[in-house]
């Protein structure tokens, strides 16, 4: 079963969203919509979106969510520990910047996700794999070889901890216990920048060697 993956870098701190086909390309999901959408709305318009997965609820990953759900009449899937976030712009963080977003709040997420649960989509399976750190309720989500990592790991980077949440070991303990032992084959698709891959990164991360 192919996966067709196309990546979209909204907002002022170019997040990259997500949209994923299966062998239906009329049915897909989306993760991570960030701020100003207007690209993924108009990429989607002809599209049944199945479910929004939300790598964790910090405002440049949240600010398309009532958009694409109000378009598209889609769930949302966010873990339990950032549920009210969705519904604060204080814990979601759009009220520390002003200069990069209005305060954001959207209704609460349908779906709670934790670890190691399996969540069946456009003919795929998605594990969820809890990885705290860059905020207490961050996932990665992991389909064959191809695993969306949010801000928990980037091309020669991680992500950060000094956000409300966040803790700097657990961010570590999430990278070398979580993601690194899926394999040097799996791609990543992080929350900014390029993708990269896990042997990649063991070799060349210079946060983590």
């Amino acid at each position: 079963m192919t996966l067709s993956i196309r990546s979209f870098n909204l907002g002022p701190l170019q997040t990259n969203a997500y949209l994923l086909q299966g062998d239906d390309p009329q049915r897909a999901i989306i993760i991570d919509p960030g701020m100003n959408p207007g690209p993924l709305l108009k990429a989607i318009e002809p599209l049944t979106i199945e479910a929004i997965l939300l790598t964790h609820a910090h405002f440049d990953h949240i600010g398309g969510v009532e958009a694409i759900r109000n378009a598209k009449g889609c769930p949302v899937y966010l873990h339990a520990l950032e549920q009210d976030w969705l519904t604060s712009p204080k814990l979601n963080g759009s009220l520390m910047w002003p200069e990069a977003s209005p305060p954001i709040s959207t209704e609460p997420a349908e779906y709670d996700l934790a670890e190691g649960q399996q969540l069946n989509l456009i003919g795929h399976t998605f594990k969820v794999l809890h990885t705290p750190g860059h905020s207490p309720g961050s996932v990665s989500f992991l389909c064959g070889k191809d695993l969306f990592s949010g801000d928990v790991l980037f091309r020669q980077g991680v992500g950060r901890t000094d956000l409300p949440g966040g803790r700097e070991r657990d961010l570590y303990d999430s990278i070398q216990n979580k993601l690194f032992p899926l394999g040097d084959d799996v791609t990543v698709y992080s929350g900014h920048g390029p993708k990269t891959s896990i042997g990649y990164e063991k070799a060349n991360n210079p946060y983590i060697r």
